[in-house]
């Protein structure tokens, strides 16, 4: 049986955005472990993204997992990457889109 080893931040989010591609992946008859690990938009808590580097941070070591044949896919929110994307890691397909109102939004100071 073939495997792709799937790369994902260690997010909750992350990890089931991966576990609806690994399911896919799994129907179509292909191993799929998710290789999650920590970036360094998850280990700077106490500093903007714009004060370290910007969106990039929450992708790089991803993609350096790719790079150096740890992970075979990564899957990302579009959110966490950046405009100008690495030429060696060409984005190559996209899930399908959830509901884009299933969100709550808050007034500032009202979550306790």
């Amino acid at each position: 049986m073939r495997t792709i080893r799937i790369g994902s931040r260690e997010s909750r989010l992350a990890v089931v955005q991966s576990e609806l591609v690994q399911k896919y992946l799994e129907s179509q008859g292909v191993q799929a472990p998710i290789v999650t690990m920590k970036t360094t938009g998850d280990k700077i808590l106490d500093r903007t993204l714009d004060q370290v580097g910007g969106k990039g941070l929450f992708v790089k070591e991803l993609d350096a997992a790719l790079l150096d044949g740890r992970s075979d896919i990564s899957v990302h929110s579009l959110k966490d990457v950046p405009v100008e994307i690495n030429s060696k890691l060409p984005l190559i397909g996209f899930s399908k889109r959830e509901d884009p109102r299933d969100v709550l939004v808050l007034p500032m100071g009202r979550i306790r």
